[in-house]
């Protein structure tokens, strides 16, 4: 049996903007065909699928359409479920009639699923409204780029000069000399404003206003604005000032390095993203179960002889508890048990375990957890599920306080050996304005990788240790968080950037 294709949206760039369908569809997908428009972050919906690339400008062989369409039968014939991912949406200039008339011909199913397009985007993201009661009552979505084979164009630039309402203009750049002085042939006033909008949605995106008879200037070479860009001309493109809130975020344009593992990255850069950064992961260590459990199987076994269970990571919590729940236990187990945490992430990790964390210090350190725990230390016996390597402290204090404390290695830390050339390369010129750094392992990996083009970003540390580390090795902290959480981390970079 043939297989079905669905022929997706990708959105204008941010992958937050891809539909619920769409993502659902290509968590089925067994392969994704991906143009350079859709965002490549979006394949992240699906893990299992093949993903083939058609062609990025710049960077890899642009596939010709029906070189696209026979490897979408190919596969839709091989009983596959196909995505066919697209940037913006399939019916806005995306050459899906032409596979979908080929998909009907070969007798394959297929759905359309749409998606959000750059000059509906360009109202939300770059404070431009396409449509306005007092300026634009309709609006003209055009090519600038039409068929080369075709005998003449389809498109009276005389009667869109005339059009009372907004123009834009998508794939535009290599034919702006010609459409420009077209429009203006046609009797559209050379000082009709316009804007520039080149990747809409995204952390780096850029707007340029100017008159209708400076759009050529701007974007002649094409190499000086590159795909994607549309143009927008009208009235409509004077009330960006008014609406604008995308690019006026306190970190947007910045770039920032996120070096925290897979597991925990997500925490430190969504509010990041927020604030308008780019993020690049980089993922400095790697996380992964302890090399046997034998040791969390003894205290499992043991629980009705340990007065606290101490855990300073939310990897500890899952670690633990996911092991627990595994050797056929739950909750109930740890009835007679004391949990103590360093911080509010950790206990909001037990939460989600349902369970309450009993101590809970103020200023979430190891060091006032263990001032907390100091009264009850004597005699007691705690057991601390800890990552493979970091600071003793903690359990230092608490045997200096009377407290039997057994060290139980609930998941290990290993750090990786390279780093992503790009990224490399990205740091020596000048083009990270930040590596946030969360722990000592990290900055020890991140001066061991980097080297000295470490000087030519801003660091920011987690706490006054982890600073320490970058200032022995000869590195200047320009930002640390005045309490260990990540919210005051984001708010100390947040800070330096606005001094």
């Amino acid at each position: 049996m043939n297989g079905k294709v669905y022929l997706i949206g990708a959105g204008p760039g941010d992958p937050g903007l891809l539909t619920l369908r769409g993502a659902e569809l290509l968590r089925r997908a067994s392969v994704v065909l991906y143009d350079g428009l859709s965002n490549s972050e979006i394949l992240a919906h699906a893990p299992t699928a093949e993903q083939i690339c058609v062609g990025k400008h710049g960077q890899s062989r642009i596939w010709r359409q029906d070189e696209i369409i026979d490897e979408m039968l190919r596969h839709a014939r091989g009983g596959a479920c196909v995505v066919r991912l697209k940037g913006g949406d399939p019916a806005v200039f995306a050459r899906t009639a032409e596979e979908a008339e080929a998909l009907r011909d070969a007798g394959i199913e297929f759905e359309i699923v749409p998606g959000i397009t750059a000059a509906l985007a360009a109202g939300s993201y770059a404070g431009i409204p396409i449509t306005h009661r007092r300026f634009a009552s309709a609006v003209a979505l055009v090519t600038g780029h039409e068929e080369p084979g075709k005998s003449q164009s389809s498109l009276d630039w005389d009667a869109l000069a005339r059009f009372p309402g907004t123009l834009v203009i998508y794939m535009g750049v290599t034919t702006v000399a010609a459409w420009t002085a077209a429009l203006i042939g046609g009797g559209k006033s050379p000082a009709t404003p316009a804007a520039i909008l080149r990747r809409c949605s995204l952390p780096d995106q850029q707007i340029i206003h100017c008159r209708l008879d400076e759009v050529a200037e701007h974007l002649t070479p094409a190499t000086k604005l590159r795909p994607p860009v549309i143009v927008i001309v009208g009235e409509v493109t004077g009330l960006a000032q008014t609406m604008s809130w995308f690019e006026t975020r306190p970190l947007f344009a910045k770039r920032v390095l996120v070096t925290r593992s897979e597991q925990q990255a997500g925490e430190l850069a969504t509010p990041l993203r927020e604030l308008g950064a780019e993020v690049i992961e980089q993922p400095l260590i790697e996380i992964g179960p302890p090399e046997n459990w034998s040791d969390i199987d003894a205290v499992i076994a043991d629980l009705l002889g340990i007065d606290t269970l101490i855990f300073t990571s939310q990897n500890g919590v899952c670690s633990f508890l996911d092991r627990l729940m595994a050797s056929g236990k739950d909750a109930r187990s740890l009835a007679s048990t004391k949990l103590a945490v360093v911080g509010a992430k950790t206990a909001h990790a037990l939460a989600q375990y349902h369970l309450r964390a009993d101590v809970v210090p103020a200023d979430f350190s190891a060091e006032s957890l263990a001032e907390q725990l100091r009264d009850q230390a004597p005699g007691q016996r705690f057991v601390w599920l800890r990552a493979s390597r970091g600071p003793d402290l903690l359990a230092e204090r608490l045997r200096e306080f009377g407290g039997n404390v057994s060290e139980v290695i609930a998941y290990t830390h290993r750090d990786l050996e390279t780093v992503d050339p790009q990224t490399l390369a990205r740091l020596e010129r000048n083009e990270i304005h930040w590596v946030p750094v969360t722990s000592g392992a990290i900055a020890t990996a991140l001066i061991r990788l980097c080297g000295q083009s470490l000087h030519r970003t801003k660091l920011a540390t987690l706490a006054p240790a982890i600073s320490q580390t970058f200032t022995d090795a000869g590195f200047t902290v320009a930002a640390e968080a005045k309490t260990a959480t990540i919210q005051s981390l984001v708010h100390a970079i947040q800070t330096a950037e606005a001094t």
